[in-house]
């Protein structure tokens, strides 16, 4: 099974080290499995998402990005 949640992060970046910490949380009090993906590692994910990350999705859909909500994350996956 895929993961639901998808966090797009870039190496050096401190607010997806902040995400990091919020989607980990969230996703392990909901027992939903995340990954996390660097937008460097693939133009088209740069393209898409470059100036925006970290971003959080989920099951495809953006649920915020910057800074990650804990609440907002929590409800998209009720």
């Amino acid at each position: 099974m895929s993961a639901r949640v998808v966090l797009f992060t870039r190496q050096s970046c401190h607010l997806c080290d902040d995400a990091r910490v919020v989607v980990d949380a969230v996703c392990a009090y909901a027992d939903v499995a995340w990954v996390e993906q660097d937008v460097d590692a693939d133009p088209a994910l740069k393209a898409q998402y470059g100036d925006e990350v970290p971003v959080v999705t989920v099951d495809g859909a953006v649920v915020g990005f910057w800074h990650i909500n804990a609440e907002r994350l929590r409800l998209a996956l009720a």
